[in-house]
């Protein structure tokens, strides 16, 4: 049995985390700390808490005396930090928060984590996984091969600098105080539970409610998309068989152009309205709903400051030493992240009231 504190269980990937551990493993004990900014979702802890084995404390995870009361607490032995500001278009326009809870946040983390687990408790098994991204690597040109794990860092945003400086800080307290650590850095995820700020929810959400549908430059930046699940699967993978202190790369194998995505959203859409009559009257503003195509809605915007042109992720270590291949197809994938969107509109209309696009 083990003892988990997760870091921002109520966000998205945090919360698809929480409830497939919760399932998976029902004799572990899990807490969940997030400070629930605009993206974290108390609702998603709430649906929670039949679970036994669960508890949700809205707490900072700056807040260094009292992650160590918790560590004390509740025995906790492994820490997987979801916590993190993601946004990259955020993080041009408000970089501060990024570097106060990407980077000092996940030093407080180790810190406390070094005090209770290696000078109070001398010996104790323990793990401290951080989840990081690929946007760490910088950006690839069309003919380049994916990101590995040995690729140099070379971050182009507020957004992915605050991530690399927190990904060097969890490697150094591990090769300096021996910290038990492992890191996983993640190619764009999407299905449930995912903010409507990002590409797939956004266009979603615009859809319904007759908006445009902002696609930056030329449209032709490529991304690889991962679907949530097979996420969390990676992540369990890494924390049950990985190697303390080793880095790996958790990938779809699943490269797109963005624009490519937009189309296909609008043909999902369209063809899921034909499909169900009932969409029409509760999304009656969605172009589909007045006989009009989805794709109506697209529009080229200006590009995004410093926009990576292609991120690839080369997952063959999960794969060779773990054993993990993600098991989504992208278009099941999708399919079901467009049909958990529409029957839970309640859920991210309570988040869009609350929080400013």
């Amino acid at each position: 049995m083990a003892n988990l504190l997760v870091t921002g269980g109520a966000g998205f990937i945090g919360t698809n985390f929480v409830r497939y551990w919760l399932n998976s493993y029902p004799h572990d004990q899990l807490l969940v700390l997030d400070a629930l900014t605009y993206a974290g979702c108390q609702a998603n802890m709430e649906a929670l808490a039949h679970y036994g084995n669960f508890r949700f404390i809205h707490g900072d995870i700056g807040n260094y005396d009292h992650v160590c009361t918790l560590l004390r607490q509740h025995h906790i032995d492994t820490l997987v930090h979801f916590a993190a500001e993601s946004h990259v278009d955020r993080s041009i326009h408000g970089p501060d928060a990024f570097i106060q809870t990407n980077i000092l946040g996940t030093h407080t983390l180790l810190k406390a984590a070094k005090t209770v687990w290696l000078d109070e408790q001398p010996g104790l098994l323990h793990r401290f996984h951080h989840v990081s991204t690929d946007e760490v690597y910088g950006s690839l040109g069309p003919n380049d091969l994916p990101f590995s794990e040995q690729t140099p860092y070379a971050p182009n945003s507020p957004y992915s600098a605050s991530k690399a400086a927190s990904d060097h800080l969890v490697r150094a307290y591990h090769h300096t105080y021996g910290l038990s650590t492992t890191i996983s850095n993640c190619s764009n995820n999407y299905g449930p539970y995912q903010f409507p700020e990002k590409l797939i929810p956004l266009m979603l959400v615009n859809i319904l409610n007759n908006k445009p549908l902002p696609v930056y430059g030329d449209g032709l930046n490529v991304r690889d998309w991962l679907y949530v699940d097979d996420h969390v699967r990676g992540i369990e993978k890494i924390l049950t068989a990985g190697i303390v202190g080793e880095v790996y790369n958790i990938g779809g194998n699943n490269e797109w152009k963005n624009i490519d995505i937009v189309n296909l959203i609008c043909q999902e859409m369209d063809l899921a309205f034909a499909q169900r009559p009932d969409l029409a009257s509760r999304y009656p503003a969605a172009p589909p709903a007045n006989g009009l195509a989805s794709a109506t809605l697209i529009s080229y915007v200006r590009d995004r400051p410093g926009h990576d042109r292609r991120y690839a992720i080369n997952a063959s270590k999960m794969a060779y030493w773990l054993n993990f291949n993600p098991e989504v197809a992208f278009a099941s994938g999708l399919r079901k992240t467009i049909a958990w969107y529409l029957d839970n509109e309640s859920w991210w209309r309570e988040l869009l009231s609350r929080s400013a696009l």
